[in-house]
This record gives structure tokens, sequence and C-alpha cells, in this order.
């Protein structure tokens, strides 16, 4: 790693040490993280396991190779199973293996990892019972196919055809790939074993549509019972999401949550095994869905709603050892702190200290009840830390474990929290990032981010990485307009029903004028930037200002009433506008950007992924034709091989070289 004293750029973004996800070892004095490193040609990234002791030391490796070993989650023998690509086990040859992840194991006692399961199509997820003996995974399988010809059935096809799906009804395509058909593709089912692989059962054996997109599945901690989410098609074409309690001995499946126009996701056993904690989300035209704390009692039935007057959306770690609560974390004010909701009345206590700010998640218990997570920082990525669960040690700070990143940067930028006063009176927060050694006026990112129920937060961003950019010479400013979570429900609801366009670009606009008035930003040289809805709003500014020096547009949207047909969930756009574009056109496009492209003026760099369905392509090809068409100075750079993001490592280089030298040449 170069020299602390050296500028961050892409090069050392890349070369990074990316922490991810994390788990509690059965005895405690440790968690298991998976950490992806640049592998030996920068060209991808491999994921190895290390140890991280609770007391402070020193990390260990565990696993090596060019293979991917992910999603760490420890046996009651305290035995790590994890997901390997490696190559198959002595006598099984298979020479695509590469392909496929199956679930192996690394002893507690040491010695060599071996593999536990040999699913045809391989392994999606899985979990083991923290205290019982049952190993559930999610893997896909192929319809009416023998199980031990799935593999080469699909192999003929994938090297032979017919290559057709047929659908019958939205989604047909989920943000970078398309959905299986139920016909000719695998769909996703439960499958359950013995710890140690054997005894398989498929739980799910007429799963299709129900378990496709995203299904979250648990294991109570006795190995008894598992939980898994279910979608049905509601008369307004979005999906309710219920939760089927599953009997592992018998297979008896009962919906335990579940209401019309709701989803309940990501379950939770408690401790004891007879409740199961979710997050239940409403939905509606008018109002937008506020996710809340819920409990299935398992044997008395019914969902208790937890906390539901609490203004903030929670994220849902873990129960506390005890049972008697649960750990979570949300957005607040620009940060995202750990809270603990205590199940029986309700009542809600701040972990972190508010003067520790950070990002923090992948929250979990270990037996001795300590907290053990992930933290982040405008100025660090994310590391593993520690916290106590007990409300009477509220707020702490949080306690930062052996760091795995490689990261030496952090004192080579300022973070600053600045305030402004929007049209109507809100106070808009807004995270401003500089280099450290900065003298005179600056150059100025206004970045703008996604969602656009989202919020910049005190966090590591590593796409949209404020700390790279401040290195090469900007101000970054990071404002939380209308539609940021973290700041209460009604800030949510103003961009609720087609409204992006109406007060939080007022909002945006409020901190422009505030940074312009700024002694270290220069007036005359601030670009405006942003993904997603973030590409949508500056393509809205780019038709109603020229106040910005240049503009960039990533992953956009365009055309309102287009791309209601092309985005990867239709309904659910509907949903969110609360219009018809077929036979009110002129009302839904009222805050389209392609209305107004003939008033652009400002040069704009377009980027984008061929492979993004959420926000296709197309928009980023017919925004860069209008602006060709009237003559406004525009370059397009399109990733064939990316998605939504841009995740590869020489793609991420290329991205920010694309997006810097642009700025470069306009903003000096």
């Amino acid at each position: 790693m170069t020299a602390a004293t050296s500028t961050f750029d892409s090069a050392h973004l890349i070369a990074l040490r990316r922490v991810g996800k994390i788990a509690v070892a059965p005895a405690g004095g440790w968690v298991a993280a998976a950490v992806q490193r640049l592998d030996v040609d920068g060209v991808k990234y491999v994921s190895d396991l290390w140890r991280i002791p609770l007391d402070g030391g020193a990390a260990i490796q565990l696993t090596r190779g060019e293979h991917n070993d992910t999603a760490p989650c420890f046996r009651a023998d305290g035995a790590l199973g994890f997901l390997s690509n490696r190559p198959p086990a002595a006598g099984k040859p298979d020479d695509e293996a590469k392909k496929r992840s199956q679930v192996w194991v690394l002893p507690a006692a040491g010695g060599e990892p071996y593999q536990v399961t040999d699913e045809p199509l391989g392994v999606d997820a899985f979990r083991f019972a923290r205290d019982g003996d049952r190993l559930l995974c999610m893997a896909p399988v192929l319809p009416r196919q023998p199980h031990d010809k799935q593999r080469e059935i699909l192999d003929d096809r994938a090297k032979n055809g017919p290559s057709a799906l047929r659908f019958t009804r939205q989604p047909v395509r989920h943000w970078d790939h398309w959905l299986p058909d139920g016909i000719a593709t695998a769909v996703p089912h439960l499958i359950g074993y013995a710890q140690d692989g054997t005894g398989r059962r498929d739980l799910t054996p007429q799963a299709l549509r129900e378990h496709l997109i995203e299904a979250e599945f648990a294991v109570s901690h006795d190995g008894r019972r598992a939980a898994i989410t279910s979608a049905r098609v509601a008369q307004d074409r979005i999906d309710d999401v219920a939760i089927v309690l599953i009997d592992l001995e018998t297979g008896d499946a009962r919906v335990v949550a579940g209401a019309p126009r709701t989803q309940f996701e990501h379950p939770c056993f408690s401790p004891d095994g007879m409740r199961i904690a979710c997050l239940s989300t409403p939905r509606s035209v008018a109002r937008v869905g506020k996710p809340a704390l819920a409990l299935a009692d398992i044997a008395r039935g019914g969902v208790t709603m937890i906390a539901e007057d609490w203004d903030r959306w929670p994220m849902l770690g873990d129960w506390t050892a005890d049972g008697a609560a649960l750990i979570v974390s949300a957005d607040d004010d620009g940060t995202t702190p750990v809270f603990r909701v205590d199940v029986a009345t309700g009542a809600i206590t701040r972990l972190t200290a508010q003067s520790a700010g950070g990002t923090h998640g992948d929250l979990q218990v270990n037996a001795e009840g300590v907290i053990v997570g992930l933290r982040s920082t405008l100025r660090s990525p994310p590391e593993a830390f520690t916290l106590a669960a007990s409300a009477a040690d509220a707020p702490q700070a949080p306690r930062m474990l052996a760091a795995l990143s490689g990261f030496t940067h952090a004192e080579s930028v300022t973070v600053e929290e600045m305030r402004v006063r929007s049209t109507d009176g809100a106070m808009i927060q807004t995270w401003i990032v500089k280099p450290a050694r900065a003298a005179g006026r600056l150059p100025v990112l206004f970045a703008i981010h996604g969602g656009p129920i989202g919020a910049f937060g005190d966090g590591w961003h590593w796409r949209w990485n404020a700390l790279l950019w401040a290195n090469a010479g900007y101000m970054v400013v990071l404002p939380n307009a209308r539609g940021s979570t973290g700041f209460g429900q009604e800030f949510i609801q103003g961009i609720w029903g087609n409204q992006w366009g109406a007060q939080c670009y007022r909002d945006l606009m409020a901190v422009a004028d505030a940074i312009e008035g700024r002694p270290d930003a220069d007036p005359g040289r601030i670009a405006a930037l942003g993904g997603s809805f973030g590409g949508y709003m500056t393509n809205w500014i780019g038709g109603n200002t020229s106040r910005f020096k240049a503009l960039a547009t990533h992953a956009c949207v365009y055309s309102m009433s287009a791309f209601t047909g092309v985005t990867d969930h239709p309904p659910y756009w509907l949903l969110e506008m609360g219009g018809d574009p077929y036979r009110e056109v002129q009302a839904f496009d009222r805050y389209s950007p392609a209305r107004f492209v003939q008033n652009w003026k400002s040069p704009t760099l377009i980027i984008h992924g061929e492979r993004d369905y959420r926000c296709p392509v197309g928009e980023g090809l017919a925004l860069f034709e209008a602006l060709q068409h009237f003559g406004v100075e525009s370059e397009i750079v399109i990733f064939p091989d990316e998605n939504h993001w841009i995740l590869k490592p020489r793609n991420i280089v290329a991205w920010n070289a694309a997006l810097l030298d642009f700025m470069g040449r306009h903003l000096g």
C-alpha cells in the first residue's frame, strides 16, 4: 500500500480489502469475516475468510486461494460453514465447479475445509441452526427434471438451446437478470439437510414464482422450524409478501405473517423459537410505505407491531441473547446508529453515542450478549466493531476490532456538516468533504443520491466515493433533500406521488445557493452529478437551470412515461408515481426531463451500464441523442458488462477517470 501521504485515487480504492459478511462464533471470542481482495491480475475480486478476535488482537487469515470463500455461518459444534466455488472433494471431478458454490465446512479443531453439499446447480445461500442439527440451503432447481440430470440438462440448454423464456405477467427482469420462467429455467427451492449434509429434503417442492425474487429465510436456533418469505401477486400487480413457517420434521407449512398490500420481510427467530421478528411495510398510492418492526407469535398466532410510532425506518439486526429486545439500526439525521428496541414496551434506546457518528450494519449478538457488526464513516471503510447490548450502558462509542481494509488516508480530508433552510422552512442536512490541505476557493462536485428514498450518511461508499473526489481537489457536497431517510416520514413523503421535480429540486437549489455563498467554494465552478434517481435529478436540473458548469448523469431516468414499460418492475413504478402514463401522458410527464431538454445548456457526461434493467440503457441513449440534436456538448460512456452499478475493478477506475477527466476539463 502506498504511503499515507500520497493522494488517495482509484488505484488505492480498488486495492483496499473489502470487509463483507461477518458471523459470530458460538463460544464467543471471535468473529469470522468474508473479505474481498483484488486478484493477482487486478481484474476481479476474490473473497477469503478471516478470524477477528473480539479482544482487539490481530486478525488471522483462515482461507486462501483464487476461489471465492463467502457467507460465513457457524455450525452448532463451532465449525465454520461457508460458500465456496473451490474445486470439489476428491473423487468428484467437475471441470465447471468454479461456476457453482457449495457449502463447505472448516472444522472447529482445525484442519482442511471439506465439502458438505453437492447441489447440481449450486447453492445461493445457507444457514446452520445455532443450536440444532440442521442445515438449510437456497438452491436453484430445474422444474420437472430428475435430480441427477439437472446439471447435464442445464449445460446442454446453455450450449445448444432453446433459450426462449415465456412469461404471463410482470416482472420478467430484476436488476441485471431475466427472472426464471418456471418452465425452462431453474427456480429457487429451500433444501433441508442434517448439519453434516445428509438427509437431503426439498422443503418447497412446488416452488415457482413465490420464491423467485430475493427470497429470505431463517432457521430457529433449535433447528426445528424454518421461515421463508413467500410472494403472491395482488390486484395492483405488486407482490404481497408473507412469511411461511415450515416444520422441518413434518414438512407442514403455514402462513404466520401476511396481510393484503403488505410485505413482511427479514424473518428472524427469537432465541426460544416461539416468535419471529420481521419488518412489515404496507403500500398505498397515497402514502409511502413505512417499514415497522413486527412480531409473529408461532404458538398463538397473530402479528404484533412494535414501536410502530417510531418515526424512523428500522433495519433488523438480531435479538438480544435473553430475547427481551431487538437490536436494529436506522438512518437518523445523517448517520446510522445502533438501537435497542424492547419487545414488551416498544421502548427505544440509542446504543451508539451521537458523537460517534458513522454507519452501522450487519448487526449480530453473540452468546455473551455482545453486539458485533460493521461500521464505516465518510473517512473510513467498513471494519468490525463491538458494542454492549444493554440499555444500561448506552450511549457508547463502538470499539473497533482489527482493521483489515488496509486504508491509511483518513486524514487526507475533512468532513463538515451543514444545515440549510429550504423554501418551505425545512432544514436540509448536508455533508461536505474537502481536501484537508485545501486553500482558496475549491471547485465543487454537488452530488445527488439515488433512491429517491435513501440518504447520504456518514458512511463509506465504494462507488460514489467522496474521499476519492476530495483527494482530486474538489469540495464534495452531499445533500439530503426531500425523500431522504432519517428525517421523518413526512420528509420522505415529499417525494411520493409524482413529485420528483418539485420540493426535492427546490431543496437542492437552496443548498446550492448556500454553497455558492461559502468563502471556500468557487461559485463559478460547481458541477452537479448523480446516479439512478440522482441521475434523474441531474437531468431535471439540466432542463431547468444553467447554474451548473457541468453535469454528470449515471444510470438515469430521462422520460417518465417511456420508462414505465422498460424498467424491471413497472407496477411498483406506477405505485410510486400514482398516475396513468397511457391515459394521462401529460400529467404523468409533468416532471419528465424529456419535456425540457430543449432548454439544456450545461456540458453533460452520461454514463450507463448496458445490463442495467432497473434504469435501462435506452434512457441514457435517448438523452444523448437529444443533447446531440440540440447541439449541447455531451459525451456518453457505456459499460457493456456492467449493470446499475459499476462493480469490476478496472471499470471502477475507468468510471472515475471519465468523471474526473470531464470535470477537470470543465471546472479546472
